[in-house]
């Protein structure tokens, strides 16, 4: 087959569409020459790759910085209700294609950096992922600032600036290995430190009650210096703030202790205090309880607290002299979403500002905190919730722990009155844990500390009212809410799938990038021979253009006209990994046992990063990749099967499989996925889903109908009642001879010969402690992975479903999710309001 076309090689052959002005290209050239001349003229007089990325970048960011700044003066003058999105992980890949789509430069750019004799494609490569964040919850918050700026909300996100984001993974020997992602070294040209905004956090010290009132006193201070990154809404000229913080020590860290004159000591010792943003704890859902950790997380709430109340009495743009002194008002201008338990710390921050410092009236602030903070919840799993020890916040943070006390006492007295003399009930509500170790129930904290509480997918916003919080759900129904998360067709159709953007535009305009319900419009040509054709052809070139990077990344000859049966997120027991991988050994035996059979060609690709500290996943990852070294090498199977695991999955790969994928794999135990954001992506670039009844799959499947994904296995009712009958992993095993073959050759070593023990641990627990069940779906899931091999032959059919998915995926764009959470949490309205441009003067 031939060459897949570069997407730049074909802008350049319809001639940048027409669209980038020639005074656009002129003036980015002039710009970006300007820039390459000063960073040269500093250092040297040649310029390598990475001279023209940051001359690039920094010519992207002059059109950002105007529009910034008007952005910002706009809310100060219009005074709106200001929304914080609280996350201790953003995860935003590279920024900039983001900024050039959203801004409309990217034509401009591609043709001024053609003219200059480079190549975008070749530039964009260069930049580091921002990785702040493990997977699905860090994802999400990115695409919710994405959505935020581009429905004109006055909103902030607020985070950490770890120095080392999540770890880069390298495969060696097939087991994963993690080497630390310094991806600050060659410096960020997105960020902008303000040390005039820096901020002191309080850690341990004590607590004295005087007739003055109450007073935390000794405490060790750690500076908070943000640092501002600019989110640009989509075409609108608004430009929203994402505020990193960064500790630093102040500069008589320690130097009191060291009196004695160890002077170099005490200076080396700052590092203590800096430690708190230096690197992403890698768990997803499983709660490690780190000291570290709990300081990252009152960190972030006590410095972005106070800014959040400087902002609220300050009215005026960059001026910092309260005006307003009451905080009646409070919930009216302010809205503080967590996300996830993780600034909890919230809720007791906002009570001690409000007691102690701004001297409310205890009920009148628990009433405003209660009115500021709303929570989501983003996991089912116990081992996920987050469960502090008392005696940890005793010395950390004393203060807090007096707070949680009281409101718990509050809580308990309700619940009380409510329910004389039920002490089960009031165990299993309060907010402290009694056990060998007392403990801080953060979910239980968020709850009584919010006026709303919301699930991320209809399914799981049902878990969570009749099953994780069931008694605070019937205590106040009208709390709990479901906001079915989203993703935003910036990043994960226009950037990362040009060609299938073009063909929709082609078809129904381009009204689906701010409104993507306009997909819709595409039923009408699912039988359009050309529109079929049109569609299949895009798939076909990301599937080239995809197979010629894992040639040049892997050395692996990869059969393009295969099926791409892809399965990219983090690698977890309950996201079933090893189901696919049993798929994988049972197709590899049927082509052993009759080689002369016609097969449908595939190629499996698995992607992921496990925690560092987790046996079972680092186990799985070792269980893949020796799968993949005996099929790949088998002369029998030839390009029949290919078995591939996909190294350091990020967001900057997932914008190249995604696009490539023919079959999207979300296998989860039904009741286990809280919702699942790569499900969307992967449905709104072309791909069809082989799915459990889990997490936003069942949504899916409302919008596309089920039969146009490849439903299978147990619902949530069928898992209870497994639990119920008692789940005996030995009854498959027995009874279906593919699964007993399957599960023998890897017990008895036939995939790792040089180490025939080393899969006993995964053997074991499959067979005798899998919470997951993945043999009670073996059965049902093969037999649908036939379903998907028929459908497959029939290239015509296949397409049609296809165009189906993706025009009834609309309902899963993060600007939905965000104006629910807009009207229905926040208590503001989306506007579509254009901000002049920084060249426009302002009425």
């Amino acid at each position: 087959m031939a060459a897949p076309l570069s997407d730049g090689e074909k802008r350049k052959q319809i001639s940048v569409r027409g669209i980038a002005g020639l005074g656009d290209v002129a003036e980015v050239r002039k710009s970006f020459n300007r820039h390459l001349h000063f960073t040269l003229v500093k250092d040297r007089n040649v310029a390598t790759p990475r001279d023209y990325f940051f001359a690039l970048a920094h010519t992207v960011r002059d059109h950002l910085v105007g529009r910034w700044i008007r952005t910002q003066q706009h809310y100060y003058e219009r005074d709106p209700k200001r929304i914080y999105y609280l996350s201790l992980e953003f995860y935003m890949g590279r920024t900039l294609q983001n900024t050039m789509v959203n801004l409309g430069l990217q034509n401009a750019c591609d043709e001024a950096i053609y003219q200059l004799g480079l190549d975008l494609e070749e530039l964009e490569e260069i930049e580091e992922d921002a990785g702040l964040g493990n997977g699905g919850l860090g994802r999400l918050a990115a695409c919710f600032l994405d959505s935020m700026a581009t429905l004109g909300l006055a909103a902030y996100g607020y985070g950490i600036r770890y120095e080392f984001g999540i770890f880069n993974q390298k495969i060696v020997d097939g087991w994963q290995v993690e080497e630390a992602d310094d991806w600050l070294r060659y410096g960020n040209p997105w960020e902008k430190a303000r040390p005039e905004y820096m901020l002191p956090v309080h850690f341990y010290g004590r607590v004295e009650h005087t007739p003055e009132g109450v007073k935390w006193v000794d405490t060790q201070v750690v500076l908070a210096m943000p640092y501002d990154t600019p989110v640009p809404g989509y075409k609108n000229n608004t430009v929203n703030t994402m505020r990193l913080w960064s500790a630093k020590a102040p500069n008589d860290f320690n130097l009191q202790e060291f009196n004695v004159g160890d002077y170099i000591e005490a200076v080396l010792d700052r590092n203590l205090a800096e430690n708190i943003s230096r690197v992403l704890y890698p768990n997803d859902n499983f709660f490690e309880g780190k000291e570290l950790r709990l300081k990252q997380e009152y960190f972030v709430v006590a410095a972005t607290l106070q800014d959040i109340i400087r902002r609220f009495k300050s009215s005026k743009f960059g001026c910092r002299d309260p005006v307003r002194t009451s905080f009646e008002t409070f919930p009216d201008k302010v809205a503080i979403q967590l996300n996830d338990t993780h600034p909890a710390l919230s809720i007791p921050e906002l009570m001690r500002i409000l007691v102690d410092v701004e001297k409310v009236d205890w009920d009148k602030a628990w009433e405003i905190t209660k009115q500021t903070c709303a929570y989501t919840n983003h996991t089912v799993l116990p081992e996920a919730l987050e469960r502090w020890p008392v005696s940890m916040f005793e010395k950390l943070l004393p203060r807090h722990l007096e707070i949680i006390y009281a409101l718990n006492q509050m809580h308990l007295d309700r619940v009380a009155a409510l329910y004389p003399g039920d002490v089960d009930r009031l165990r299993r509500m309060s907010v402290i844990e009694e056990g060998d170790c007392k403990r801080i129930n953060m979910a239980h904290l968020c709850v009584i500390g919010s006026h709303a509480v919301n699930g991320v997918a209809r399914i799981h916003s049902d878990i969570v009212k009749h099953s994780v919080f069931k008694d605070f759900y019937e205590l106040e129904p009208e709390k709990f809410q479901n906001k079915t998360n989203g993703i935003t067709p910036r990043r994960w159709l226009l950037l990362c799938n040009p060609g299938l953007a073009d063909v929709i535009a082609e078809k129904i305009g381009e009204g689906f990038v701010t409104d993507l319900s306009q997909l819709k419009k595409l039923l009408d040509f699912i039988d359009n021979e050309m529109f079929i054709r049109d569609v299949a052809k895009v798939k076909q070139e990301n599937k080239l253009k995809f197979s010629a990077y894992l040639e040049e990344q892997y050395k692996v000859k990869i059969n393009p006209s295969s099926m791409f049966d892809v399965q990219v997120k983090r690698i977890h027991e309950y996201k079933r990994q090893l189901l696919n991988c049993l798929h994988a050994i049972t197709l590899y035996n049927r082509i052993r046992s009759d080689p002369s059979k016609s097969f449908v060609p595939r190629t499996i690709m698995i992607g992921g990063k496990a925690a560092p500290g987790y046996h079972m996943a680092k186990m799985i990852i070792k269980l893949i990749t020796s799968i993949g070294e005996v099929i790949n090498n088998d002369p029998y199977v030839g390009d029949k099967l290919k078995v591939i695991f996909l190294e350091n999955y990020r967001v900057s790969l997932a914008e190249k499989v995604i696009p490539a994928a023919d079959l999207s794999q979300q296998i989860s135990t039904a009741g286990t996925e809280a919702s699942g954001t790569g499900n969307m992506k992967f449905m709104l670039n072309g791909a069809l889903t082989i799915g459990t009844m889990d997490g936003a799959n069942v949504e899916m499947a409302e919008e596309a109908g089920e039969e146009n994904l490849f439903i299978f296995g147990m619902r949530v009712e069928d898992v209870e009642a497994l639990d119920r009958k008692g789940y005996n992993a030995l009854e498959y095993y027995e009874r279906l001879p593919e699964l007993r073959q399957a599960i023998d050759q890897i017990s008895s070593g036939f995939f790792s010969p040089r180490d025939p023990g080393c899969f006993r641990d995964v053997v074991n627990m499959l067979m005798h402690h899998d919470r997951f069940k993945v043999f009670a779906d073996y059965e049902a899931y093969i037999k649908c992975q036939g379903q998907v091999d028929q459908l497959f032959m029939d290239p015509r059919e296949w397409t049609k479903k296809v165009i189906r998915n993706i025009a009834c995926s609309g309902k899963f764009s993060s600007d939905r999710t965000i104006t629910e959470y807009a009207q229905e949490i926040w208590g503001v309205e989306p506007s579509s309001t254009k901000i002049p441009p920084p060249n426009i003067p302002r009425d």
